[in-house]
Parts: structure tokens; sequence; C-alpha cells
């Protein structure tokens, strides 16, 4: 595997593989690597010649100093999980200046409304980052498959509405999301919980199992009474937001149409850990 770390280099390796016509999948990170960062370049590796990833915490896309600060770094751990895969041919680990050569500043992005549902609500400018740094990577990259976990599906929608804006050449692939034993989805900031919260947080994922159950039979505004009451119950966590939204528009809504696919979205904070699930409902 190859660590690239920085423009000049990358540009020459991205030029040598094109010569060669290997088709590129990417999947971008911010490191902390787990199993479902894995699950990307699983998928990668089923249709492309190569597959590459990136690591690089973006500053653009955090609203609050302090959580750029605290948030978790080692990049010789993440380098050995990926060569320890099999799963990646090369790394990117750019610097601040390989990605903002002039300042770190977001671009101004219409995004159609995304932006400003769930997630927007309380963090204005963190889509413009997220789409200021993956379109800045899909041009040094210049993938022809980039990959993106459905845990941030409000991410994935944004990054699909970027490309078909900006008309870039790559084609957005959404990867289901990868979850523990218990159902818990992995991401980088429940590793911060103790393993008996990670296990008592499997409620996050049954409660979601329940929503899709209830759906067809029960009006929306009980089902989110009843999650209400889920949450009410267990100590030391907090129900920060749960709701149903249009798949396409990530509206939330609070009936049922039979011509439109609906997501639950849900976040609850688990001894000061912000865990963020959704579920398709069939």
């Amino acid at each position: 595997m190859e660590v690239i770390r920085n423009r000049k280099v990358l540009q020459d390796f991205i030029e040598r593989q094109k010569e060669m016509g290997k088709r590129i999948g990417f999947a971008p990170t911010m490191g902390a690597l787990h199993k479902g960062h894995l699950s990307l370049y699983e998928e990668a590796k089923k249709e492309n010649d190569l597959v590459i990833s990136s690591i690089f915490v973006n500053p653009t896309q955090f609203n609050n100093a302090e959580d750029l600060e605290k948030y978790p770094r080692d990049i010789n751990r993440d380098i050995m999980i990926l060569e320890n895969s099999g799963l990646v041919d090369a790394v990117y680990i750019p610097e601040v200046a390989d990605i903002y050569p002039e300042k770190a500043e977001s671009k101004a992005y219409d995004f159609e409304g995304l932006e400003n549902e769930m997630e927007g609500k309380s963090r204005p400018g963190h889509f413009d980052g997220v789409g200021t740094v993956v379109e800045e990577l899909f041009r040094q990259v210049q993938p022809d498959h980039a990959y993106f976990g459905e845990k941030d599906f409000q991410q994935l929608a944004i990054i699909r509405k970027m490309v078909d804006k900006k008309h870039l050449p790559v084609k957005v692939i959404g990867v289901p999301i990868y979850r523990a034993e218990n159902g818990l989805a992995l991401s980088s900031r429940n590793q911060r919980l103790h393993e008996d919260r990670k296990e008592a947080s499997k409620i996050i994922f049954e409660t979601l199992q329940k929503v899709n159950d209830w759906f067809r039979t029960v009006t929306i505004p009980e089902i989110k009474d009843r999650v209400t009451d889920i949450f009410d119950d267990q100590p030391g966590m907090q129900l920060e937001y749960f709701l149903i939204a249009d798949e396409n528009t990530l509206q939330e809504t609070d009936f049922f149409y039979k011509d439109r696919n609906f997501r639950a979205f849900i976040v609850v904070v688990v001894d000061g850990v912000r865990l963020i699930d959704n579920m398709h409902l069939d």
C-alpha cells in the first residue's frame, strides 16, 4: 500500500494510474478507522481496479474549535488498519495546505435545502465544509466511484447533490450501515463509550426496528410519542431528536405517502457521546 502525503505526489500517482486505464474507487475519511470504514473498501474492491483511501480531519466542517481539537487522531494506527485489511492500494494523507492552498474556508453551496434539515439546523455552515473538502478531494483523486456510509445519510445526500450540480464525473455509492453484533451502528464516536454502555445503546437500533414495524399501522405522531417514552426510561441517555423524513428531500413528514420513500432518523446522547442512526422504512 502506498502512503501519499502531499498533493504533487498524488497527482503523479493518479496520472500513472489513468494512463494504464485503471478504474479508481475512493472513500475519504477523517481517520479513527473501524470496520465500518473497511466495509466501504470491501464494496470498492468489487468494482474497481484500484482502491484509494484518504485521511484528513477537515477544519471547515467543525463549528466548534474545541471539537476539532478533540477529534481522535492516530495516523499510524489508521495506516496499519488499512494495510492489514488488504483492501486499499493507496492512502492519501494531505496537509491542510494541500486542500486549502490559500485559506481554510468553505465555499458556499446551494444544496436545495438539504443542508437546512436535521444536522444542519444546529450546525450552520457544516455542510458547506463537507461539500468543499469532498469536491476538492474528488478533483485531486479523480475517482470513477466514491463510497460513503448510509449512517451519515444526510451527508450522503449532500454529496450526491454537490456532484450533480458541479457535473463531476464520479458515481456516488451509498454503503449500508455496518453494525456491531448487538445492532449498534459503528462510528468513531462510540469508541469513546465503555463496553457496558455500548451494550445498553443497542436500544437505538431496537427502537428503529420497532418503528419499522409500526409505521404501516401507527400514525407518525404516535410513533414519535412511543420513541420518546422509550428513551425517557433509559438512564444516562438523552433523545436529541427523532423524526421520519422523505428520503429525497430529507424534509420531516407527519404522514405517509404511498409513492414516496421514507427513513427514520435518530440522535441519542449517551454519557455525553452523540450517537446517530437511521433506517429505511420498508
